[in-house]
């Protein structure tokens, strides 16, 4: 599985040092982005759902299944290789599919019946029981987490991550789920659902307190150092984007690439980011303890 280092060396452009499923990763990152900024004009919907599609499945598992566009032949879950017949759970039929999405739909804008994280877990197992694509539905169906979240101002920032959560209980996640469809048991799926939101927060407030003491410790050990007010204003970059080249630096701070160049060789004198070599974007930076600290188990 790909690592969040992983991430950054791919953004940096050593894609040959990555493995290949990187690059989803890449993708989800850049489709979530693409969904917080289209928020602001465009309200979560079908429409937005085929971007996000879009966007998830290009040069990845999945690209020759019509990216963006929904499904329009049948599509089943089981073990690789069965039938329709053997399959564990069949989605509803192309023809049916335009009635329920509009349903959806009409779900994700009606006023709020139940609490929010309710709500949330109605409308993701909805969508996955639809499976309005060929492939890549469980990346969509869990990017919509976020983004239903944060649409209705629930978060500011998308830092509720619950795949980690279904990744780690992947059995029962997919077991809770078709209890809906097989039995109505409803009752398992939100306890487990909200199990994952209590879970993933506790997770996010430890690891961002871990970010903020490294970043308070870095700009000690800088300021001790008597280092310029350039280096110390770069060292918060890196806990903006941890992958930094020169012209990044020198844009970010407002200084000359020469005064961006001597202000990184600074920070790496002082061991608190490490030079990964001239690639794609030339000479390129990144803070090897901070995505150290992000990934490090809790």
């Amino acid at each position: 599985m790909a690592s969040l280092s992983d991430l950054f060396h791919f953004e940096a452009g050593r894609e040959a040092a990555v493995p290949g499923d990187v690059r989803e990763v890449s993708n989800y990152v850049r489709a979530m982005e693409h969904g917080l900024q289209r928020l602001s004009e465009l309200p979560l919907s079908t429409r937005l759902v085929r971007e996000l599609h879009e966007r998830l499945l290009r040069g990845v598992r999945g690209e020759h299944y019509t990216p963006g566009e929904f499904r329009t032949s049948q599509n089943w879950i089981g073990s690789p290789g069965c039938t329709l017949d053997e399959a564990t759970f069949v989605p509803p039929p192309p023809d049916e599919m335009p009635a329920l999405l509009s349903d959806w739909e009409r779900f994700l804008h009606a006023p709020s019946r139940f609490p929010p994280l309710i709500e949330c877990a109605l409308m993701h197992y909805q969508f996955e029981a639809i499976h309005p694509f060929l492939d890549g539905n469980g990346r969509v169906g869990r990017l919509l987490i976020t983004l239903y979240l944060v649409a209705r101002r629930h978060l500011s920032q998308p830092l509720l991550y619950l795949s980690a959560f279904f990744e780690a209980h992947r059995d029962e996640y997919y077991e809770r789920l078709l209890a809906i469809s097989q039995r109505g048991d409803w009752e398992g799926w939100l306890d487990f659902f909200l199990s994952g939101v209590a879970e993933q927060s506790r997770d996010a407030v430890k690891r961002s307190r871990r970010i903020i003491d490294l970043q308070e410790d870095y700009r000690a050990q800088l300021y001790a150092a008597k280092a310029p007010a350039s280096a110390i204003r770069l060292i918060d970059i890196f806990f903006q984007s941890p992958v930094v080249t020169i012209p990044m630096a020198a844009s970010a701070i407002g200084v000359t690439y020469a005064a961006a160049a001597s202000a990184l060789n600074r920070l790496a004198r002082a061991e608190l980011v490490r030079e990964l070599g001239p690639f794609k974007r030339g000479r390129t930076f990144f803070a090897e303890e901070l995505v150290r600290r992000i990934e490090e188990d809790i």
